[in-house]
């Protein structure tokens, strides 16, 4: 009669095995000390064979006595080389992460590079330098525009969200600034075309 894998007892860390697993619950059983350190030696080495080490071969090697004792959901009695891992080292969770976003965006199909990009040319003099960073800006800006329409946008959409954006600071209009033409790209069919 077939046993099948959904019959059995789940992985604890499925990437060793079911030879694995067994081998560690097969090690808890065993009442001897000095033999359950040795079976446990043996499985750290069978584990090394089946991964061989990348990195720090030290932290490694902590890493496959740590995994031993969580296969064994933390019951395992042996003399470890290292400091064991326990069962708290998972009861805390991961540290929140910072969100970077302070203000609300009012744009927000530009994202925030393009407001900080308009900020720092506000601050420029005039010049030809600026003209260009601005030129950049507009066709940026119709990129993202038609990502999020591709029915098509209007160029004097741009130069006024270019306004808004800069409270004024930026006034320019299809005579100062060129905003290039873009097409979408067509989707591919999915079909090879035949060789000749």
């Amino acid at each position: 009669m077939l046993t099948y894998n959904n019959r059995l007892k789940q992985l604890i860390l499925p990437e060793y095995g079911r030879n694995i697993q067994n081998m560690v619950d097969h090690c808890a059983t065993i009442e001897n000390r000095d033999e359950r350190n040795l079976c446990a030696a043996t499985i750290v080495d069978s584990m090394r064979i089946l991964f061989p080490p990348t990195g720090d071969p030290e932290e490694y090697e902590r890493k496959l006595w740590d995994h031993v004792i969580i296969m064994s959901n933390f019951t395992l009695d042996i003399d470890m080389p290292y400091e064991g891992v326990t069962p708290e080292t998972f009861d805390q969770g991961p540290e929140p992460v910072p969100l970077m976003r302070t203000e609300r965006l009012s744009y927000r199909h530009y994202g925030q590079l393009i407001p900080r990009l308009i900020d720092t040319a506000c601050s420029m003099e005039d010049s030809e330098e600026r003209t260009a960073l601005i030129t950049l800006i507009a066709n940026q800006m119709k990129k993202t525009l038609l990502a999020a329409n591709p029915e098509g946008v209007d160029d004097s959409r741009i130069y006024k969200d270019l306004r808004n954006l800069s409270h004024g600071a930026i006034n320019v209009d299809a005579g100062q600034i060129r905003i290039h033409e873009y097409k979408q790209a067509p989707t591919p069919s999915g079909k090879k075309k035949k060789k000749k």
